[in-house]
């Protein structure tokens, strides 16, 4: 097998993989807050406790994954142009 073919091979696997995970788990944890919806804060004694929601998720803690976000504007394309 050549390494262009190779290439061609693995890329398409993991374009695969991908869309078969954000079609069975839309949504992951938002980056920032690593899906707990808020930012932690720690008192004096460097115990942990809830801070303020997180705005990049909303205080959710989820976020929609890219490949998902794609697919959503595709699928609305195509259905504002076939009504």
């Amino acid at each position: 097998m050549t390494p262009t073919a190779l290439a061609i091979t693995c890329l398409l696997a993991v374009t695969l993989c991908y869309s078969a995970l954000c079609a069975g788990s839309p949504f992951g944890r938002c980056r920032k807050c690593n899906g707990l919806g808020f930012a932690l804060k720690h008192d004096r004694r460097g115990k942990p406790k809830r801070g303020k929601r997180c705005r990049r998720c909303r205080g959710h803690g989820r976020r929609i994954r890219t490949g998902r976000w794609i697919y959503n504007r595709a699928a609305q394309l195509t259905r504002d142009g076939t009504r």
